[in-house]
């Protein structure tokens, strides 16, 4: 009787399955000692948030004379100083208008110019991944470039062609829009590209086999796959609009000027009306912490997307 052969190991059981790139870094980013680490860094980033909120519940005549805390004991907090300053006239002499203007201005001039960047981007960017044209490499080159030129290099030229000598719309939210735009655009291109070049080239190829136009492909391809990394540029977009003094204060008038041009001067004629800084800077804050937290998921997907593989 023949001796039967011995059986031959499946090695792909005996080896032990190698872990990808991406569940190692999931697995270091969710360990115990990187959540306890989130977790304090979050409250230590919390707490100036969470000062400035009581400190403009303090009314005027406790100011400068008791922290927030003591008048929490006591019962004296108020919210009477958010609306003050949002519907009622103050400063000297009740000269300044409320902030409500400034609010609606700030949205104003904040939405489209977070929806500019992100279209023109797209479109440039999807130009430079997939679509080869000559010199594309070098005017890249040129688009990153322009992201070490100081924006200030470029205010006094801009506002030449947006002025009464040029296109005629400075001092306008047309001429915000325009300046805020070209600012961010070479950002935009920048980490569009890095993102959509990162789509495997097979998803395309499939498409234009099946009869696609570059139109079509971008709509129904790259939109929905660049999603993550449109809601990380436009919350970082958003963020700088929003907190911007020098692009509105140059390109914009007095019918243009966002939240934080007001809030800049709100103190008043030595400090009379200093208490009104804390309400008017937590409503500046709520809304970007608003617009984070219902992009948030989008944002951690999107800083990730390309970083890992496997």
């Amino acid at each position: 009787m023949a001796t039967p052969a011995p059986a031959i190991p499946d090695e792909t059981k005996l080896t032990p399955k190698r872990k990808s790139k991406a569940a190692e870094a999931k697995e270091n980013l969710t360990s115990k000692w990187a959540t306890a680490a989130a977790i304090i860094i979050a409250a230590l980033w919390t707490i100036p948030t969470v000062g400035l909120f009581f400190t403009s519940l303090v009314p005027g005549e406790y100011y400068r004379t008791d922290a927030w805390w003591t008048v929490m004991f006591e019962g004296n907090l108020t919210f009477e100083n958010f609306g003050i300053v949002m519907f009622d006239s103050f400063g000297d002499s009740t000269s300044a208008q409320p902030l409500l203007g400034n609010l609606l201005n700030s949205i104003v001039v904040t939405v489209p110019t977070v929806v500019f960047p992100l279209v023109i981007g797209l479109m440039a960017a999807y130009a430079f991944a997939w679509i080869p044209f000559k010199g594309s490499d070098w005017i890249f080159v040129g688009i990153f470039a322009l992201q070490v030129v100081p924006l200030q290099l470029a205010l006094i030229p801009l506002l030449r062609i947006l002025g009464p000598e040029g296109i005629g719309i400075a001092g306008t939210f047309p001429g915000v829009w325009f300046a805020h735009t070209i600012f961010a655009m070479p950002l935009a291109v920048f980490l569009l590209h890095n993102f959509i070049s990162q789509i495997p080239s097979d998803i395309f190829e499939a498409a234009r086999v099946d009869g696609a136009s570059h139109t079509q492909i971008f709509f129904r391809i790259v939109i929905p796959l660049a999603v993550p990394a449109l809601a990380s540029l436009a919350i970082f977009q958003f963020l700088w609009v929003w907190n911007d003094l020098l692009v509105s204060a140059v390109f914009g008038s007095i019918d243009t000027y966002p939240l934080t041009y007001p809030i800049s001067n709100l103190a008043g004629d030595y400090g009379a009306t200093a208490y009104l800084t804390p309400p008017a800077a937590f409503i500046s804050m709520i809304i970007p912490l608003i617009v984070f937290f219902s992009l948030q998921r989008y944002f951690v997907r999107g800083l990730l997307a390309g970083s890992t593989k496997g």
